[in-house]
């Protein structure tokens, strides 16, 4: 084989270059973005403990597909406490660029299932367990 079509052949072994995956939907960017605030507001509770203010804290468990949500969390980035935290400036930052994303850009792709309030205030907990196993 001639040595210039070696690179050619390798070229061909290689396969078609890799794609690149598809760009985030609205969707997925509010789901992604709930997700990562409810877990930064989780490990804000259980890491600030010095900081008497998170305390009272409103409750931020985020349910998108829940109408109350957009109240939730314009409530929370409206609350006065914790002004001085960083942490807390911080994820009050995410919750407003997602209420902005929810009001403003995504609006259209959003679909509501529940406009139940009491269940962004105390949600319930998913366990899983073994099929027919009981404790």
């Amino acid at each position: 084989m001639p040595p210039q079509l070696l690179p050619l052949l390798l070229l061909l072994l290689a396969g078609p270059p890799a794609a690149r995956p598809a760009p985030p939907t609205c969707y997925s960017r509010m789901l992604a973005l709930s997700r990562e605030i409810t877990a930064d507001f989780q490990s804000l509770q259980a890491t600030e403990p010095s900081e008497p203010c998170v305390r009272y804290l409103p409750r931020l468990y985020l349910d998108i597909h829940n109408y109350c949500v957009l109240a939730k969390l314009r409530d929370f980035a409206a609350s006065p406490q914790c002004w001085k935290v960083t942490q807390v400036d911080a994820l009050k930052e995410k919750v407003r660029k997602l209420y902005t994303i929810m009001n403003s850009f995504c609006r259209r792709d959003l679909v509501f299932l529940s406009d139940d309030c009491n269940a962004l205030e105390y949600p319930i907990l998913v366990t899983a367990g073994l099929p027919g196993h009981q404790s």
